[in-house]
């Protein structure tokens, strides 16, 4: 049979990790399966997605030396799974979704159980899921604001996934919007393009930022906006900023946009981070030691982008190498991925970024206050300033409004053997130390 040659075939180019984890539990349909259609059924959605993402075009292009036809690999659950799943609400169909010949694509592997919930995201995942149980009746629009890579797109998905078996979904980015008006008004059938966006269920818009100063479009949405909501159809908005930020978008849009409920995602602490590690990993069938997770978690920055791509480049390099991974191999990994200039940091970088982790005022760490958080604030600020800065211990006690340099001198020794005998300090002070160096980075 075809298939057991191309499973040989994968036995040799692959490693034995990586046939034993995603290939060898592979079960070939051949009663579903013919020449233009191949079916697979897997055991769980984790490697149903996984396959799909690294697999599916070199198997099919195994089958095409073999039959000189490249077919459609279809990967499906086995029986057991489907039936588990189907007791779920969550289900989803892993199918796009098609409206007036237009494609909205969600991602399946976005859902609310695949959402890592923290302190810094927990209302807006609350508020998202009783949006999606409850289309335009509680909370219309949730507009939700938040920096690059902090998981707003991942619950747009969740929301839509959610309702994909029975509702009408768009979801779409501003910048898609914008496109899809421009060439209906330019092939004169906005009547189609009403109709579309009028009529869904649910219109779910990523980074409604990108209509600012684009008068045109913000007329059009105004008057869907405004359709949708008296029909109750839920509108779900995200944005890097907060809607007072939103420079170029009309007074009246903004009025429309906190008429319902506002949340913003914060960046993620370090125990949520590492978190979002281990979910990666579990979802990816990756293994990596705690050790490892916690070291991640504390020397990358806090987008979540950024922590799926550190795990995917450590995953791949390990399968490519045949080689575990270790500690060394992610210190390595993060050295390659970032490129730092420490002389530029200052002390006011030092200060800003410590004072929004530890959540105080970055003027109480210079002031005469002395509870336990600010206290914990200027241990950490003088460390770093010394570490990071050229800035001499006077210099650090001048500017922190200490007595002398002695008092630096204390506090930076007294947090060395903290730092030695405290990992939770020390995973603490390298989380801000790279939060620093990265905001530095990504201002060049």
């Amino acid at each position: 049979m075809i298939w057991e040659d191309i499973i040989l075939e994968l036995q040799k180019e692959l490693s034995l990790d990586e046939y034993n984890k995603y290939i060898k539990n592979i079960k070939y349909d051949e009663v579903n399966s013919n020449i233009n259609l191949i079916v697979l059924k897997v055991d769980n959605v984790f490697l149903l997605n996984w396959i799909k993402r690294n697999y599916i075009n070199k198997i099919a292009l195994l089958f095409e030396d073999h039959t000189e036809i490249k077919p459609e690999i279809k990967i499906i659950l086995n029986s057991k799974e489907k039936k588990k799943i189907a007791q779920n609400k969550n289900n989803i169909d892993y199918k796009t979704i098609k409206q007036n010949n237009k494609t909205s694509i969600l991602n399946p592997s976005y859902t609310f159980e695949s959402f890592v919930v923290g302190e810094s995201n927990k209302f807006a995942y609350n508020l998202s899921e009783k949006v999606a149980q409850n289309q335009g009746r509680i909370y219309n629009p949730l507009f939700i604001s938040g920096e690059t890579g902090l998981g707003k797109t991942h619950l747009l998905n969740a929301i839509g996934n959610y309702n994909i078996n029975d509702k009408n979904i768009i979801l779409i980015t501003s910048e898609e919007f914008l496109n899809d008006f421009i060439n209906h008004l330019k092939n004169k059938n906005m009547e189609r393009f009403r109709e579309k966006y009028r009529n869904c269920d649910y219109l779910l818009i990523d980074d409604i930022q990108f209509i600012s100063g684009k008068p045109q479009i913000q007329e059009e949405f105004f008057h869907t906006f405004n359709i949708l909501k008296e029909n109750n159809k839920q509108i779900v908005l995200t944005s890097d900023r907060p809607i007072k930020e939103l420079i170029g978008i009309e007074e009246r849009l903004k009025s429309r946009f906190q008429s319902g409920i506002i949340s913003q995602i914060q960046p993620p602490e370090l125990e949520t981070k590492i978190a979002i590690i281990k979910k990666k990993c579990e979802l990816d069938l990756i293994q990596i030691n705690d050790e490892i997770i916690e070291y991640i978690a504390s020397n990358i920055n806090n987008n979540i982008r950024t922590i799926e791509g550190i795990i995917t480049t450590i995953n791949s390099f390990s399968s490519i190498m045949n080689q575990e991974i270790t500690l060394e191999l992610a210190k390595n990994t993060i050295n390659n991925f970032k490129k730092t200039n420490n002389e530029k940091i200052n002390l006011d970088d030092i200060i800003n970024l410590t004072a929004k982790t530890i959540n105080i005022k970055p003027t109480d760490i210079k002031s005469k206050k002395r509870t336990k958080n600010i206290l914990f604030a200027r241990k950490i600020v003088i460390y770093l300033g010394r570490k990071l800065t050229t800035n001499s211990m006077p210099e650090l006690a001048n500017f922190l409004n200490m007595k002398d340099h002695s008092s630096v001198s204390k506090a930076m020794k007294k947090t060395q053997e903290e730092i030695e005998n405290n990992q939770e300090l020390k995973l603490k002070i390298e989380e801000i130390e790279n939060n620093i160096k990265d905001s530095k980075n990504n201002k060049k």
